[in-house]
């Protein structure tokens, strides 16, 4: 039996997700807002401390491993410490357990950084992307295009980014990234005059600057 991490004073049920509040309801109360008090921490710490997260998240599915969105948060916490096989066991499980694809870009990563490039592909290309918000259809565009790459296969990483959205003038949360992935395709496909302007769109639409687009670009034309 796993014992509880300790919860940093800052958390509070009241934090979790209204979402995520009603799945817990199946629980008994006390023992809905411990595990809801673990994934909060789960969720404050993914980003910095990972490794954290994933051992909160794990004690939540050790207390209620029925509920998708305790399984949700060990597949995200461990794909975040670079656990790729629990993250995507985990994940294929909530895809499962509600019908929905939304993960379904971290599940194909998780299939590359386990080195099944052609995984990932198969996983891409049985998803109707209809069935997806934009940015989930982008990000698994990006992820293919990534595994197009890992075969050796760079032309057809190009190809696979471009469309209606790779268009500089859009300005969407994931235009940058979008942009960037496309960038960076060329520079490996030698085109290095297309990517530099292009990381140079994804550098413009990265507000938060949450890439080294600019920097790849004067790396480009020095």
């Amino acid at each position: 039996m796993l014992s509880a991490p300790e919860l940093p004073e800052s958390v509070d049920y009241s934090d979790l997700d209204v979402e995520a509040r009603r799945e817990l309801r199946s629980l008994p109360k006390d023992l809905a807002e411990r595990i809801g008090r673990h994934l909060v921490a789960a969720g404050t710490l993914i980003d910095d401390d990972p490794e954290a997260a994933l051992k909160h998240a794990r004690y939540a599915k050790s207390k209620a491993s029925r509920i998708a969105v305790v399984r949700e948060a060990v597949g995200l916490a461990a794909y975040h410490a670079g656990e790729w096989a629990e993250a995507l066991s985990e994940l294929r499980a909530v895809r499962r357990m509600t019908r929905t694809d939304i993960h379904v870009a971290v599940i194909a990563d998780a299939e590359r950084a386990l080195g099944r490039p052609e995984r990932a592909l198969d996983v891409a290309k049985e998803t109707d992307p209809s069935t997806l918000s934009k940015d989930v259809e982008i990000e698994l565009k990006i992820v293919a295009a990534g595994a197009r790459r890992d075969l050796g296969q760079v032309d057809a990483a190009v190809v696979a980014l471009q469309g209606p959205e790779l268009d500089p003038n859009i300005r969407e949360p994931w235009s940058f990234r979008l942009f960037y992935a496309y960038a960076d395709n060329l520079a490996a496909a030698g085109r290095t005059d297309e990517a530099v302007q292009w990381f140079l769109h994804a550098a413009e639409a990265d507000v938060e600057e949450e890439t080294d687009a600019a920097e790849r670009a004067a790396e480009l034309t020095n």
